[in-house]
């Protein structure tokens, strides 16, 4: 078939035929590789599938030993079959047998063939087996060979995707295509849901792979390379219009790559070859997925993201889909898998039917991460290649308390969740039982457990909780769903609703933290090298005062006839407090001036998140009315630990000596100065990390609602006293010489606190 376009074309037609008999899965194997074998003048056609043991064997053969078939067992990297299996990438050699990687199995007899070609079997991205041709001559096999070894592979990798096979696997040794999967990642939001996959972005099922008149598949692919360059290059000239959430950044990059002539090359290659526009381009897509999965360096990592987000996208106009799902018509106990997302995206589903949401990115401090928390709904992040590994409607678990994921559960493991589920379920109705009793220790003291906010939906969670108020409320998070900038007005009607929802119990209100990662696709947004670190929350107010003195007015005229708590972000000198202060006091003045209702008092705060205040603590109690530590900031700044970066962000534990010891110095000296000090943060929402900070003196506490009932729990059958005579030793040992985590742990089995 050297040199012979056609040669392809006719293989995939018959191939076609073969797929379209009704005979059995090996009775179909056998005649596919004899096809292969006969189309590329091949003396052997191997077809290996990689098995749930994570092995490969020998599923079909045409020129080795007929005996080997389902015999012959290989590990996933052993031998040149492995090699192409764990690599994902096609190898093509003269004389195989001197390659160092080869591995010579006698039963198959295949030590009197020297020339190799092995190409992985590939679904998105994921290596299902490998195809291998063989001959006795040493040759290199040609590209038009190659190409239709890939092109043929594809086919296959159907057939394995369909399960097809599973029907000739022995038990235990089932192909791993469908096979159950148990992932550990990182839990992002508390809860068991059991459910059915629904993905964010829905991979293009293509029905027809073989093309029937490839000129016409050229034409079609021409057509809606030209449709998606003019789309992105829409997108892009208009600058409000921000499609599916995207940034501006990020539709650059989009048209960028639509242009590159090596892309839409490689995609014509696919076609040419036989196969359909979209079978082409997902045939790209795999590849590059394939190298995406095994990419370390994180650059390239995000250009080939961008490359498969760019297929799906192409592939919606060959089939003519809308690029965003309906998620008006989600099926019930739907549970989302993504590769990342925003708030925004997450809020447009049906919360009713949504049961759990697992991503590929996002850690616990990512705005879905906290919108999820404040929607109750079971999150797990840092899952690898999830959107690659389910298809939809895939039975799945996202057990968010452990962040583990189970995807196409067996029996047992879902019959054993259901039952977590009930046990949860019966711990929730005595949570809710304990709802109105006041949250006191056994040794007398009492605990306000304040509760996180940010949004209109979060707010009959303060009565359904029992939460003693927002500790918290987060006002930037209405920026960021909003599509335009919200008007004063606007911010002045929410703020009274979260205080009219709150009635007489406490809000307090932090101004705006945006900047860094909390970026606003309607205000135009500056490259930082660290943008935590960078002009963002109090800087970007007090530097461009017009908004922040926008949504104080709105506050402060919110609040007319009552109490109101005011606290400000990232402030990292007392001169900055002063300043974000004084900016209140013109705003008062402004609404006095023109006859407004002002409010009964306004109490003014800071956020103790940056390190440079643990040295200031005596200067700054002397002018605020209170304090609020926010530990997820506090943690990563004392740290040098990005906390979106997962691969840094667990390394360091908030149990530790350093944190401890410096949130208990903050605790010391607001006691000292008499003024009030909260913490809110992730440390607060655990029942271990509540027990630390009540025992070294905090007294209100912010935390996600979900978390309020078990904090309770373990706060009611607590002795703060007990608990300091365990931990404050500890703290004063030498760092290093004990587990701060583990005293704790022990302290708790001890006392028989519920954990």
């Amino acid at each position: 078939m050297r040199g012979a376009l056609g040669g392809p074309r006719v293989l995939l037609r018959r191939l076609r035929e073969v797929m379209a008999e009704p005979v059995s899965a090996q009775d179909r194997l056998d005649k596919v590789v004899v096809l292969i074998a006969a189309n590329m003048v091949a003396e052997v056609c191997s077809v290996y599938v990689l098995r749930v043991d994570g092995t490969l064997e020998l599923y079909a053969t045409e020129g080795l030993n007929r005996e080997a078939v389902h015999s012959t067992v290989m590990e996933a990297d052993e031998g040149l079959v492995g090699l192409v299996a764990s690599e994902a990438t096609k190898i093509n050699l003269s004389d195989a047998q001197n390659h160092p990687a080869y591995s010579f199995r006698p039963e198959t007899g295949e030590e009197i063939y020297h020339s190799f070609l092995g190409v992985p079997i590939l679904r998105a991205g994921n290596t299902l087996g490998v195809l291998v041709v063989q001959n006795r001559a040493r040759r290199n096999y040609v590209e038009e060979e190659e190409e239709a070894l890939q092109t043929t592979a594809m086919v296959l990798a159907e057939m394995i995707a369909s399960g097809e096979l599973s029907s000739i696997a022995k038990p235990g040794a089932e192909p791993a295509a469908r096979h159950a999967i148990h992932i550990e990642g990182v839990s992002l939001s508390d809860g068991i849901a059991l459910g059915h996959v629904v993905l964010h972005e829905p991979r293009v099922v293509i029905t027809n792979v073989i093309a029937d008149d490839v000129p016409k598949e050229l034409k079609r692919l021409e057509a809606a390379i030209a449709a998606l360059r003019a789309d992105l290059d829409r997108l892009v000239e208009h600058r409000d219009v921000v499609d599916g959430g995207e940034h501006r950044d990020v539709l650059e990059a989009y048209r960028m790559f639509s242009y590159d002539q090596g892309w839409a090359h490689r995609i014509r290659e696919a076609v040419t070859t036989g196969l359909t526009a979209e079978a082409g381009v997902e045939r790209v897509q795999s590849d590059t997925r394939a190298k995406m999965l095994r990419a370390s360096d994180p650059y390239l990592r995000d250009r080939l993201h961008d490359l498969d987000d760019l297929a799906n996208r192409l592939m919606r106009v060959l089939m003519g889909q809308d690029h965003a799902p309906r998620k008006d018509q989600l099926p019930d106990n739907s549970i989302v898998v993504a590769r990342s997302m925003g708030p925004a995206a997450l809020l447009d589903y049906d919360r009713k039917k949504l049961r759990g949401l697992v991503l590929e990115e996002g850690g616990m401090t990512s705005h879905v991460s906290i919108v999820a928390r404040a929607l109750g709904i079971p999150t797990v992040g840092d899952i690898a290649n999830a959107t690659g590994l389910v298809e939809q409607g895939d039975a799945i678990i996202v057990d968010g308390s452990t962040g583990h994921v189970h995807m196409r559960p067996p029996q047992d493991i879902e019959a054993a969740f259901g039952e977590r589920v009930k046990l949860r379920a019966r711990r929730q109705a005595q949570y809710r039982a304990a709802r109105d009793k006041p949250c006191i220790t056994k040794d007398g003291n009492t605990i306000a457990l304040m509760m996180n906010a940010g949004l209109t939906i979060d707010l009959p969670h303060v009565a359904e909780t029992g939460a003693s108020g927002i500790g918290l409320f987060r006002t930037e998070l209405q920026f960021m769903v909003a599509p335009t900038l919200p008007r004063t007005g606007e911010q002045m009607q929410l703020y009274r609703t979260v205080l009219d929802a709150a009635g007489k119990k406490p809000v307090t209100f932090r101004t705006l933290d945006i900047g860094g990662d909390k970026v606003l696709p309607y205000l135009r947004n500056f490259e930082e090298e660290n943008p935590a670190l960078g002009w963002r929350a109090i800087r970007l107010g007090l530097d461009r005062p017009g908004l922040l003195r926008s949504q104080v007015r709105a506050l402060l005229r919110a609040g007319g006839g009552r109490e109101i708590r005011v606290m400000f972000p990232m402030i990292a000198t007392v001169e900055e407090f002063d300043q974000a202060k004084a900016l209140v006091e013109v705003e008062l003045t402004h609404l006095r001036r023109h006859g407004h209702s002002l409010p009964e008092r306004v109490h003014i705060g800071t956020m103790l998140e940056v390190p440079s205040l643990l040295f200031q603590l005596d200067e700054l109690l002397e002018r605020v009315d209170f304090l609020s530590v926010g530990s997820n900031d506090l943690m990563q700044f004392l740290y040098a630990a990005d906390r979106g970066n997962t691969r840094v962000s667990q390394r360091f534990d908030p149990l530790s000596a350093p944190v401890l010891r410096a949130l208990k110095e903050i605790a010391d000296k607001a006691a000292k100065h008499g003024k009030p000090v909260a913490l809110c943060g992730e440390l607060a929402s655990q029942p271990l990390g509540a027990l630390a900070l009540a025992i070294i003196g905090y007294r209100s506490m912010s935390l996600s609602p979900s978390s309020v009932g078990p904090v309770k729990a373990m706060l009611l059958q607590l002795d703060c006293q007990k608990g300091a005579d365990a931990l404050l030793p500890a703290l004063a040992q030498p760092v290093g010489s004990v587990s701060i985590r583990q005293t704790l742990e022990d302290f708790a089995t001890a006392e028989g606190l519920p954990l």
